[in-house]
């Protein structure tokens, strides 16, 4: 499984890459492990722009051939963009979890929650990779 080095992660398999340029925007997205297990998504309903989120809550959800599942909100804030490419192409979750296959954008209002996330070492004990 590839888990890039670069981001922190959540227990429930999304991932989190902070904005260089500002640091209270975070990019969310589901990890590898989580796309491969839910096999080929086919739809995603994701968060309206301004609505606020609370870290472990449902945030979003993404249906696949096997399931629908939700994704919860690693963090807590409020929504700041979303992936407009996945309504249409929904695939790019698993074709292209860490990049194109993005979910969301959020601005943290409580940035000490980065704290209770998982390296990427931890994430790849949690999944035994």
């Amino acid at each position: 499984m590839n888990v890039p080095h670069d981001l922190l992660y959540a227990t429930t398999h999304e991932w989190i890459r902070r904005d260089p340029s500002d640091a209270t925007i975070v990019t969310v997205g589901i990890t590898d492990h989580a796309q491969a297990e839910l096999s080929d998504v086919v739809f995603v309903e994701l968060p309206k722009i301004g609505a606020a989120l609370t870290a472990s809550a449902p945030a979003a959800v993404v249906e696949s051939v096997k399931a629908a599942s939700d994704i919860y909100s690693p963090l807590t804030g409020s929504v700041t963009g979303v992936n407009e490419a996945l309504p249409s192409n929904p695939a790019l979750v698993n074709s292209d979890p860490f990049g194109e296959g993005w979910l969301f954008k959020m601005c943290m209002s409580t940035p000490e929650e980065l704290d209770s996330l998982l390296s990427p070492e931890a994430y790849s004990t949690q999944i035994g990779s």
